[in-house]
């Protein structure tokens, strides 16, 4: 049976790599020669974490996948979440490690932002992969915070160090937008299968069963997490993955309103719509018309 630990506390998490703790609410270290974390283990996080691999690290599961990470990969884990840890009989540590409590940027702009970093909901293969000069840029990041948490705390602390913590997520930000064009083949095939999967969706009676879509749903049915299929959606075509989902809606339903042997209501139910209201509201602020009003324009 898995060991459950859940990790709550920056030392609690230092225990279990055998460091020191220089800081209650923040730890930076070098992996390299510190102490496995137990395998065969799920780890919940109350905490923020931010791993940079180097060499071969194992296998870790990470929401619905299995990840071999390689050098240069940067994996991101938000308070809630659970970390699986299967590693191989000779597994050593390498890499660098950046953890933080939710309360080191209460009250700071990264705290007001932090919900704008959506890689931090990222599936495991769906990591940042970075190129040498792009590992470079977030070592020195790292070294930065561990140089100012070797210094004693001051008032000046707290921002220095939420700061750099906010530039390194900002350069990651960059990193991923550059991923994702280097990965344009892949993106296109993930647009052409969510076309085709929106299509299927309305041609059968599953709109009469499950209700409008959601973006969840087309994630799942590519093997994607919401906030990257969405991220991906978003930087492929201007447009969020909702968008398209109630451009296709609108398209149909202006087709299927020239059938005048259907009610408004029948429509609506057809395209999902648990209430008529719903759709003609949905339909008025996209046409500037009501149903009815489109049907006799027309």
């Amino acid at each position: 049976m898995d060991t459950i630990i859940k990790l709550e506390k920056i030392d609690q998490y230092n225990k279990l790599k055998g460091i020191e703790t220089q800081h209650p609410l923040i730890s930076v270290f070098d992996n390299t020669g510190t102490e496995n974390l137990p395998n065969n283990s799920r780890i919940h996080f109350g905490l923020y974490a931010i791993f940079l691999k180097a060499g071969h690290c194992g296998e870790l599961r990470y929401g619905r996948n299995n990840y071999d990470y390689d050098e240069g990969t940067m994996v991101f884990v938000a308070p809630g979440q659970v970390l699986e840890v299967n590693n191989v009989d000779n597994y050593k540590p390498t890499g660098l490690a950046l953890l933080f409590h939710p309360d080191l940027i209460k009250g700071t702009t990264l705290g007001k932002q932090m919900s704008q970093y959506s890689f931090f909901s990222y599936e495991s293969n769906e990591a940042l992969h970075l190129s040498l000069k792009e590992q470079q840029i977030i070592k020195d990041l790292f070294s930065k915070l561990e140089y100012e948490l070797s210094q004693s705390i001051d008032k000046h602390s707290k921002s220095i160090i939420t700061n750099n913590i906010e530039l390194l997520l900002n350069y990651c930000v960059r990193f991923y937008d550059r991923q994702f064009v280097t990965r344009e083949n892949i993106n296109t095939d993930i647009l052409s299968k969510f076309e085709n999967l929106l299509n299927d969706y309305f041609l059968s009676e599953t709109p009469q069963n499950m209700g409008l879509p959601s973006v969840g749903y087309f994630a799942d049915c590519l093997h994607l997490s919401p906030n990257y299929f969405g991220d991906l959606i978003k930087k492929e075509t201007g447009k969020t993955a909702q968008e398209h989902i109630q451009l296709k809606l609108i398209d149909l339903a202006k087709e299927r309103i020239f059938d005048t042997g259907k009610s408004v209501s029948q429509i609506a139910f057809e395209l999902g719509f648990k209430y008529p209201q719903h759709f003609n509201r949905m339909f008025k602020k996209n046409t500037g018309y009501t149903p009815n009003e489109y049907r006799n324009l027309n």
